[in-house]
């Protein structure tokens, strides 16, 4: 194979001294439980969740992780999502009621663990038992849709819309 002698000339003399291509820090981001940071849940929820994004942005579009916390006894009635939702228990007793008018007698407890993805538009209603923490992701923008709107908690005397 033959090159040029200005070809030889760069490769050997001159590429060497030129600055290096500059590529974006690469850097993990890790969320040890004791350094999430809780904000207060979003007025879609019933008061007392609390939630912590970790990736990406719920209310936008595109991929996004977030965890809710909730107190022992807190339900969220029936409700949908207009894209499939992806859940995972990290602790607590979560109890999930799925068809037209769920009830608690009906609900499936998940143990701290389970996965579950239900498809969009499924009605469904939650149920707590202790402290209860899960994980969602998925693509947002996240959406809650009650099916009674006197349920939601935007309707409500002094909520906010």
């Amino acid at each position: 194979m033959k090159i040029s002698i200005l070809t030889f000339i760069y490769i050997v003399l001159l590429a060497p001294a030129l600055p290096a291509a500059k590529h974006p820090a690469m850097q993990a981001n890790i969320y040890p439980p004791a350094k999430i940071e809780w904000k207060a849940g979003p007025p879609s929820l019933p008061p007392g969740a609390q939630i912590a994004v970790l990736e990406g942005d719920p209310t936008k579009e595109g991929m996004f992780v977030m965890r809710i916390r909730v107190p022992n006894g807190y339900h969220i009635p029936a409700h949908t999502h207009p894209k499939p939702e992806r859940v995972t228990i990290i602790q607590g007793t979560f109890k999930l009621a799925m068809g037209e008018n769920p009830k608690v007698a009906d609900a499936q407890i998940l143990p701290v663990g389970t996965f579950g993805v239900w498809p969009a538009g499924m009605v469904h209603a939650v149920w707590i038992e202790g402290e209860t923490i899960v994980q969602l992701h998925g693509m947002g923008p996240w959406v809650i849709n009650y099916v009674n709107p006197a349920d939601d908690p935007r309707n409500k005397s002094g909520g906010q819309k």
